[in-house]
């Protein structure tokens, strides 16, 4: 596809995207309390849209993904946060 083919067909779902990031990011600083892993992580990935770097979408995922190899022996929750904690 043409970049004009992806804009008119992708552009308007990125941008409602985009407003709802806004959004939430405006709720969590109007919020009390401190940042967690979670907001921090996500902040890094945020960082990774504004360069003009090719593979965009591997490192956001990578601003959420744990980095070690070697396995926990206990989980601390029941599930899936989202973020990792350990960096």
């Amino acid at each position: 596809m043409t970049r004009q083919q992806i804009l008119d067909l992708y552009f308007l779902d990125a941008r409602h995207q985009l407003v709802a990031i806004a959004a939430f990011l405006d709720r969590a600083e109007r919020a009390s309390g401190k940042d967690d892993f979670r907001l921090q992580a996500f902040r890094a990935a945020l960082a990774e849209l504004s360069t003009k770097k090719k593979g965009k979408a591997k490192k956001v995922l990578l601003a959420f993904s744990d980095p070690t190899t070697k396995p926990i022996t206990k989980a601390q929750d029941k599930g899936a946060c989202g973020a990792s904690a350990r960096k």
